[in-house]
């Protein structure tokens, strides 16, 4: 005898059927992709209102809130940016819902440049980069709200400490390429409704200069391709201040195409690079001599110089040769190169000579994860963020004369790491590959099956996931709890080749290594179906989706994070246009429709089956994934429903996809997943 079925608000289904290459298929919650219409308004409130007094009645809910609190509770920083003897980082006290940027002067006592907790009563304008002059004197930085990833560039006036009146909108992610006499800087950003009415949403992105003291409509335009809408720019400024490098990019794709101009003579751009043939990072140069990071023809990357007066393939120097471990960042300070390579999904730190001789490799605390890395060509010292599950976030400086590393920024703990352990094991999936998997617990675990696990991934779009701390991790391992972390293919582990075996007609590989890591742990005594939880967000949250659907029997319970759901039409909303080259194309291409339709989640969900308890949260203001995925899946599993468990939707208020989040929401949010997978997993023990 089924359970009654839980009070979920009706959706109504309409009669929406499209046409793909000859196929029907229907969406008959289409009009939940409009946020705005009533009807979906009423409804998120109605889901939004179960799913709070569901939470609420959980024992579990207040000891995990009350536990994230204190471990959410320590200071936390980012690594320093120097300029002119000026420094510039971010710094949280604990509970703050923002970190405040701060300054000094050489060796002078910090001071406070911007506090954005006082730009919002509730914490949900953020910081989200900065870009400081040469000197110091002046630092650009973007404003976030509400999570939306669109941002406003402001600069500030060091010295004044506060704001010039210099505004730039319509930006994502731009950074300020500054001019060395301080006079104006590079930007991109795009169009506005009013000057491309009929565009499809972030296109023709372009290149301008502004010049301090001018209102943004009298900026230079200085480069477009109104024949290529698809293509972005980051605008990148030489040290020595005589060339504009332009890194141009399409979508996610990693690869890039790279175009310069000379300052001086104000030349047409020279397009260096102009083939999506590999990914080229510009370090650095000396006069006409370029320094790259690539991986044209080394999977794991190297570095390479180009002379751009002599340009040819065939002149190419290597400088840095590839190795079986991936650069994940390079950087050029002091005159030595320092690479950080990923060994296995973790960091590893080295130091080259500038001509590439290799001068060995700065020993990190733990198997873990370099977050930042910032020095620049003339500092004498770098800093770099280091953390890793069970080491909180660390921010150390590298001296090169003395040739040690200091930890200057340590927090306190409110944990006892030492009864904790972290191991990596390599497990089989269903073809065969060898696949990392982290394991974090508690020393002396009983391998009895009877452990409650998370058991973690994303696997795409060519981003590792390293080893990382997270306080809501910490109060799970407390209880007795396993955190399973695993290194699918589809990420940047091992280079463009493990990105490639989990993209487009390839997907199928993620979630079949994820689903091998779940049956691996469940052979080896860790776990039992019924006490294991799968967790991802964003790609992660469609590799859960698609997990849970392919295989409910498998798991106890199920945190869907801001997920893409909908195969078939994600590319027609916001960003999900420059996410075709990682997915496919169900509209544009017959054999995209056939691999996207066979795992697509909303459309593989079957009436009657008793799917894994299930959170799926998501945020209103979400504009990067948007939240019409959370909502359409949860209206289709919850018509399919027979009654067995409760598949619940959590619709976040003025928050995105989770850039910026202030420290409140990110509590609440984690103390709602965290009980609810704690009850589902072991009841209200």
């Amino acid at each position: 005898m089924t359970k009654p079925r839980f009070p979920y608000p009706p959706a109504r289904q309409a009669d929406v059927v499209d046409n793909y290459h000859g196929r029907a298929i229907p969406d008959p919650y289409r009009w939940l992709e409009d946020p705005d219409s009533p009807e979906t308004q009423a409804w998120t409130a109605a889901q939004n209102e179960l799913t709070r007094h569901f939470i609420d009645e959980l024992p579990a809910r207040a000891v995990f809130a009350e536990r994230l609190a204190t471990l959410w509770n320590y200071p936390r920083y980012t690594a320093p940016v120097t300029r002119h003897g000026r420094t510039f980082f971010q710094k949280n006290d604990g509970l703050q819902n923002q970190p405040v940027l701060y300054w000094q002067e050489g060796d002078a006592p910090p001071q406070v440049l911007l506090d954005p907790n006082t730009l919002s009563d509730d914490g949900t304008v953020a910081i989200i980069g900065q870009s400081a002059t040469d000197d110091g004197r002046y630092l650009a930085y973007t404003l976030s709200q509400s999570g939306s990833d669109w941002q406003t560039m402001h600069v500030r006036d060091v010295d004044a400490g506060a704001d010039t009146g210099d505004v730039i909108q319509w930006c994502k992610f731009a950074t300020a390429a500054w001019l060395p006499d301080n006079s104006g800087f590079y930007y991109a950003r795009y169009p506005t409704p009013a000057e491309m009415p009929d565009a499809p949403p972030s296109t023709h992105h372009r290149v301008y200069f502004h010049k301090m003291g001018t209102a943004q409509a009298a900026d230079e335009l200085v480069y477009a391709r109104p024949d290529a809408p698809d293509l972005g720019f980051n605008p990148e400024v030489t040290d020595d201040g005589r060339y504009l490098i332009l890194h141009v990019w399409d979508g996610t794709d990693p690869r890039n195409r790279l175009y310069y101009r000379h300052l001086q003579t104000g030349d047409d751009f020279v397009r260096l690079i102009d083939e999506m043939e590999a990914k080229y990072i510009f370090l650095a140069n000396d006069g006409p001599l370029f320094y790259f990071e690539t991986d044209y023809q080394a999977p794991h990357g190297r570095v390479i110089t180009i002379n751009v007066e002599n340009p040819d393939r065939a002149h190419w120097q290597e400088i840095i040769p590839e190795s079986d471990e991936m650069i994940e960042y390079c950087r050029l300070v002091n005159e030595h190169f320092v690479l950080d390579r990923l060994r296995h999904a973790s960091h590893h730190l080295y130091l080259f000579q500038k001509d590439g001789t290799a001068v060995g490799e700065i020993p990190l605390p733990t198997l873990g994860s370099i977050v930042e890395l910032n020095g620049r060509r003339a500092d004498t010292c770098f800093y770099y963020h280091f953390q890793s599950f069970l080491y909180p976030p660390t921010i150390f400086c590298y001296d090169f004369a003395t040739g040690q590393a200091m930890a200057v920024y340590q927090p306190t703990r409110h944990f006892d790491p030492a009864l904790y352990e972290t191991t990596q094991v390599f497990y089989e999936s269903k073809d065969g590959t060898a696949v990392p998997l982290f394991l974090t617990h508690k020393k002396g675990l009983k391998l009895d099956g009877r452990n409650p696990t998370i058991l973690y991934g994303y696997g795409g779009f060519n981003i590792n996931v390293p080893p990382l701390f997270a306080p809501a991790r910490l109060a799970w391992l407390e209880r007795g709890g396993v955190y399973a972390q695993a290194n699918l293919r589809g990420g940047a582990e091992y280079g463009e080749e493990w990105h490639q075996a989990g993209m487009l007609h390839n997907k199928q590989n993620v979630f079949d290594d994820f689903i091998a890591a779940a049956e691996w742990l469940i052979a080896q005594g860790y776990t039992s179906p019924q006490k294991l939880a799968i967790e991802g967000r964003s790609n992660g949250g469609l590799l859960v989706a698609a997990c849970m659907v392919q295989r409910p029997d498998l798991f106890g319970a199920a945190h869907c994070g801001v997920p893409v759901i909908d195969m078939l039409r994600y590319q027609l909303f916001t960003a999900g246009r420059y996410w075709t080259s990682e997915y496919g194309n169900a509209t544009a291409d017959p054999a995209h429709f056939d691999f996207l339709l066979a795992y697509s989640p909303l459309h593989n969900v079957k009436p009657g089956v008793a799917y894994p308890p299930l959170i799926i949260t998501t945020a209103d203001t979400d504009d990067r994934v948007v939240p019409m995925h959370a909502k359409k899946f949860a209206a289709t599993l919850q018509a399919a429903d027979p009654g067995t468990h409760p598949l619940l939707l959590r619709v976040e208020m003025k928050a995105g996809h989770g850039l910026g989040k202030p420290t409140a929401k990110l509590i609440e949010e984690a103390a709602d997943v965290y009980a609810f997978l704690w009850t589902m997993l072991l009841g209200n023990g």
